[in-house]
Order: structure tokens, then C-alpha cells, then sequence
């Protein structure tokens, strides 16, 4: 999972090589102009919110944050297995085991409570969560502790009548989750696969979810595909992260991959933590939220804090008070944004590292579009086409109501600041606008709603 300590400590010599094709340029604030373009006209199916999950972020016992923090943003996905709460897992001790389960069922509760789908952890059940130092499952050709800890895991998520998707392992090409050879990674994933497909043939497997992207250049991907194509093992959702990363970019990749081994999917890619800590920013939220979206991949946000803190925050989207009392961040209000984006989903073209998320809503009388940035600044010119299909023009008018999402250096931040409010003439369906961009951290969005009188 994504821990402070994870990038700079852990394995990184190791990755460099498969790192290195599939990473994206520094998100260092850079001056240029650009552009994107909006067609109303070309309409798609409602909103799925793919962006809104989050790995961990909830109170070890489920209670908090409060509920209109979840549901304001469509959350819907939870990814969590008791990290660091204690010095370990079942590797451990059975009690160790049972504290990190305690706070797993608690937090797996709220998530269906709120409507959710639970991603379980093994690994940080077990207890490789990069804090601890433990064996791991199969160390000198011994797998007695792993089988036994797999009937336990199995019995509980049966006893408590839980529907999970099992990530089997986490970030298994990085030595601060996984030290021992991709071999006896491979061995554990066969073992703990057939054990779960077993138990639970209509629950999903997640997989490998792996610090690298996968590509034709990255060895340890395909040696993965290779050996779970050969053992029927195949997880029923792949799986990576992004931090850094592009969804599209790794999306085309992976189906390239999967193509040329002779692999399909019939499910979304799953990028289950996605945003360096430098790009969890408004402007830096909603380009991933638009990323995502285009390559039509689920996503979870990373979490990049540590011990109590892990278990708190929504993943960052919060701050507290002196009061200790939770208080939104900018990016949280990208997130409610998009949340509050309904209808239909509609054609948006980029512009240089400038991407943004559009919909209609005839039968409410909007339109909304959220734009992010991947370090980019300078004027965005916002072209609007199709407006002829929409319940928003008035006379040949539409008012475009511009807010900017502030950073505000990542503390707390009351909402958008409202940067224009205006009526803009409608020609052949068409009007633009421009955002004079100035923070590449900043994100901005564009509410159009039918012109008064």
C-alpha cells in the first residue's frame, strides 16, 4: 500500500527498468496554452464514478469519517486489511491476527452499509504491510503457517457471510511487501487461488496489483501471465497501480499485453491506488478522475499516511480541526463535483496535460464539466459544441457559471471560489470559454444552466 516510507526505501533499483517505459513526465507546473473541447452531441450511458474508491481511510472501527463524506462523492469502493495497527498479523500471532481482523469487519460493515464493494487485503492481514518484519507464506519450501492462515481468513469471511473481492497480494514486485523470489510469489498465488475459487467460486479475484504498470517490456508481468494462463489461474479483475502512471496510457498497454499472450478480460482494469502524494490535489484529483473515466478503468485513490493515520482522512480528502473536527480539503470538492454529475457522460477531447469530465443532465437543466491538470498551466480554452442537444440554452444563451477548487497548500478549504459567472452567446450549438489556469494544483469546473429571462 502506499506508505510514506514504500517508494524511497523499497525496491526501487529492481523496478527502475520496468518503471521506466511506463511512467509519466514530473507534473513540475508548466505554462501552456491549450484546449478542450466538449461535444454535447456525442452522448453516452450515466456516470459510474469509477474514480470514487479510496484504500483505507476509515476509522479502525468503521465509525468515521461521517457518512455524507462517502456518499457526497458516490464513493463506492473500499480497499483495507487491518495495515498497521499493531506489529503484525497471523505471521505474528493469532492475536495480532485478530486485532487486524476486528478493525477489517468493521470496516467492511460500513462499506456495505454505505453501499460499497470491500476489497480485501491478505497480505496486510498476514502482515507485510512494510512496517513489520515477518516470514513470508512458502520461506524454505514450508507453507504450513500459509495453509493455516488461509483456512482461517476463509472461515471468518464465511462465518461473518461477507461478498469481498480478494486481492491476493499486494504489490508482490516490491521486496517491502514480497522479499522472496517471483517464484514462490507464483507458488503462494496458485495455492491461495484455488483455495479462495473453492471456498467461493462466485467471489472475484483481484491480481497481481503491482507497483509497476504492465507492458511488453515489463518481464515480471508477463511471467505472471504466463504461469497463471498455464495454471488456470487467471484473477478475474487485473490489477496495478498508477503512482505515478497514466489509466490510458497503462490501459492500452495492458490490453496489448494480454493480447499478445493470448489473454482476454471481461472486466474493467482496476487500478487500486492510483496518484502520487504531489498529484493529490484538486487539479491533480481531477485529471486522474478524467483519466480513469477515458480509459474506462476502476480506480482507487492511494493513501499515503501511516499507522493511525492510514486508518483516517478518507485517504487524504480530510483535515481536522483544533477541535478535532473533519474538514474537507480542495480535493474533496473535485470529488463532490463529480459526484454531482449526472445524466448522460459526453464527449471531451484533452488537451496537453489538460483532461476533464463532461455530462448532460437534460431533465435537470445542467451541464457540468471538470477539468484537471497534470502540471499544466497557462489559459485552457473550453470549446462547447453540441450545445443544441442540451436542456441548457435559452435565446441562443447559456450562463457558464466558473469556479476554481482551491489547494490552499492542502489545508482545509470551505468550497470553489466562483472565478466568473456569465452569459455567453450560442452559435450553431456552439460557445466557448477560457480558464485562466494558474496553479497547476488548482482544478476547475464549468456549471452551464439555462440563461435568466
Amino acid at each position: 500500500m502506499s506508505i510514506v516510507t514504500r517508494r524511497v526505501f523499497a525496491g526501487m533499483a529492481t523496478l527502475a527498468a520496468a518503471l521506466a517505459c511506463c511512467v509519466v513526465p514530473p507534473t513540475t507546473a508548466r505554462a501552456v496554452d491549450t484546449g478542450v473541447t466538449v461535444d454535447f452531441a456525442t452522448a453516452g450511458g450515466a456516470p459510474a464514478y469509477r474514480a470514487s474508491g479510496t484504500l483505507y481511510g476509515m476509522s479502525p472501527d468503521g465509525s468515521r469519517p461521517g457518512d455524507a463524506f462517502y456518499t457526497d462523492i458516490k464513493w463506492h469502493l473500499e480497499r483495507a486489511g487491518g495495515a498497521q495497527l499493531n506489529s503484525g498479523g497471523y505471521a505474528t500471532s493469532p492475536a495480532d491476527y485478530r486485532t487486524r481482523w476486528a478493525a477489517t469487519l468493521a470496516q467492511y460493515k460500513r462499506t456495505t452499509a454505505l453501499g460499497g464493494t470491500f476489497i480485501l487485503l491478505p497480505h496486510d492481514l498476514w502482515g507485510a504491510d512494510g512496517t513489520t518484519s515477518q516470514a513470508f507464506p512458502g520461506d524454505n519450501g514450508d507453507w504450513t503457517k500459509f495453509d493455516g492462515f488461509v483456512r482461517q481468513l476463509i472461515a471468518d469471511v464465511r462465518a461473518n457471510r461477507m461478498r469481498v473481492e480478494w486481492d491476493l497480494w499486494n504489490e508482490p514486485d516490491l521486496s517491502i511487501f514480497w522479499k522472496p523470489s517471483q517464484a514462490q510469489y507464483l507458488q503462494m498465488w496458485s495455492r491461495f487461488y484455488g483455495a479462495v475459487r473453492s471456498a467461493f467460486p462466485d467471489q472475484l479475484i483481484v491480481g497481481p496489483s503491482t507497483a509497476s504498470q504492465p507492458s511488453s517490456g515489463n518481464a515480471w508481468w508477463k511471467t505472471f501471465l504466463d504461469r497463471a494462463k498455464a495454471d488456470g489461474t487467471v484473477p478475474d479483475i487485473y490489477s496495478w497501480h498508477d503512482e505515478p502512471g497514466d489509466p490510458v496510457a497503462d490501459v492500452g498497454r495492458a490490453d496489448a499485453l494480454l493480447a499478445a499472450g493470448g489473454l482476454t478480460r471481461t472486466r474493467p482494469y482496476q487500478i487500486n491506488e492510483y496518484a502520487t502524494s504531489s498529484m493529490q490535489t484538486p487539479g491533480g484529483g481531477g485529471w486522474f478522475i478524467s483519466r480513469l473515466e477515458r480509459a474506462g478503468a476502476d480506480g482507487l485513490r492511494g493513501n499515503w499516511a501511516g499507522g493511525q493515520s492510514l486508518h483516517d482522512y478518507e485517504a487524504g480528502l480530510l483535515t481536522k480541526d483544533s477541535a478535532g473536527r473533519y474538514q474537507p480539503r480542495g480535493e474533496w470538492f473535485t470529488y463532490r463535483y463529480y459526484g454531482s454529475q449526472t445524466g448522460n457522460v459526453v464527449n471531451l477531447v484533452p488537451g496537453a496535460n489538460t483532461d476533464g469530465f463532461a455530462t448532460k443532465d437534460n431533465a435537470a437543466g445542467n451541464a457540468k464539466i471538470l477539468l484537471g491538470s497534470n502540471g499544466n498551466t497557462g489559459e485552457v480554452t473550453v470549446s462547447l459544441t453540441g450545445l443544441d442537444t442540451t436542456s441548457v440554452v435559452s435565446g441562443g444563451k447559456v450562463r457558464a457559471v466558473l469556479q476554481r477548487i482551491p489547494y490552499n497548500a492542502g489545508n482545509a478549504v470551505t468550497g470553489p471560489t466562483t472565478v466568473s459567472d456569465r452569459v455567453l452567446n450560442v452559435s450553431a450549438g456552439r460557445a466557448s470559454l477560457t480558464v485562466p489556469w494558474g496553479s497547476a494544483q488548482d482544478g476547475y469546473t464549468i456549471t452551464l444552466l439555462p440563461a435568466a429571462g
